[in-house]
């Protein structure tokens, strides 16, 4: 619990062998549960989810192993049943059938999130690029009531961005502007940083099932939060990189997501203003 808060962290992975173990283990105390959410990884991610369960349960000195912990997901996105006891647990790993994409593991990890009652839900890739020392700082406008929704900011100074390409700032610059125009979030900056967190009330009145579900995901969230009058803070961070190379290609990617963001742009304004005044 952190500040009279009940907090889970979503960890979707796809790939991510060498990584997803340490990065389970590096996550504060005060964390209530963990949602581990590997999206159909090809490499040995699985496997070491599960080692990394074995050897919490072995050190608890609970009897069975693994498989008497994990849920499966049949498909990327689904929900897996309420009945399932592993809820109890502080790590619960869950895998998906197929690949969905990130957003489809993260709407999962969120799902079982808002099951087990948590009260905040961050969100720390397995990939090892998020720094577990400062999820307090993304967590506190959250628990603290001044955002439904927070995100890091690695774009705030040139000095925060320092291990950051000037491909990658050039990228992340311009789609700072398009989602700006897109979602209504003037003040935001950095819309593909991935560390966030939300309230589960925010979650609640989310449809979580019409977000994108690939990188495309966060672009689609802060559409979605403008569009349901919730307020979005940015929490100031350095750029951090591990061994791990980023998933996304900017040359192709900003294309794609410029369309979807176009689209987004036109449902967020009908939803906020033209459906509002149809129904008065």
């Amino acid at each position: 619990m952190y500040k009279g808060s009940t907090v889970g962290v979503v960890v979707p992975a796809h790939n991510e062998e060498g990584f997803i173990g340490e990065v389970i283990d590096s996550l504060p105390e005060y964390v209530d549960q963990v949602f581990v959410i590997d999206d159909c990884s090809t490499d040995g991610t699985w496997t070491e989810i599960k080692e990394y369960v074995d050897a919490e349960v072995n050190q608890a000195g609970v009897t069975g192993d693994s498989a008497e912990q994990i849920a499966v997901a049949d498909g990327a996105g689904t929900t897996v049943s309420e009945s399932q006891t592993f809820l109890d647990k502080r790590i619960v790993p869950v895998r998906h059938q197929t690949n969905g994409g990130r957003g489809a593991a993260i709407q999962t990890g969120y799902d079982l999130a808002l099951m087990s009652g948590m009260d905040a839900v961050a969100v720390l890739d397995g990939d090892g690029q998020m720094d577990p020392n400062i999820l307090n700082e993304i967590l506190d406008p959250v628990v603290e009531g001044e955002a439904d929704y927070a995100k890091g900011n690695r774009l705030i100074s040139r000095r925060h961005c320092t291990q950051m390409s000037n491909w990658r700032f050039f990228g992340n610059a311009l789609l700072t502007f398009l989602t700006k125009i897109a979602s209504g979030h003037w003040k935001m900056r950095d819309p593909q940083n991935g560390y966030t967190a939300i309230s589960a009330t925010a979650l609640e009145q989310l449809s979580l099932n019409d977000l994108f579900n690939d990188y495309g995901f966060l672009n689609d969230m802060l559409i979605h939060l403008d569009a349901n009058g919730m307020t979005v803070q940015d929490v100031p961070m350095e750029a951090f990189y591990g061994d791990e190379s980023s998933g996304i290609r900017y040359s192709s990617f900003v294309p794609k997501l410029s369309l979807l963001l176009l689209r987004g742009c036109v449902w967020r304004l009908h939803e906020k203003y033209l459906s509002r005044t149809e129904s008065e």
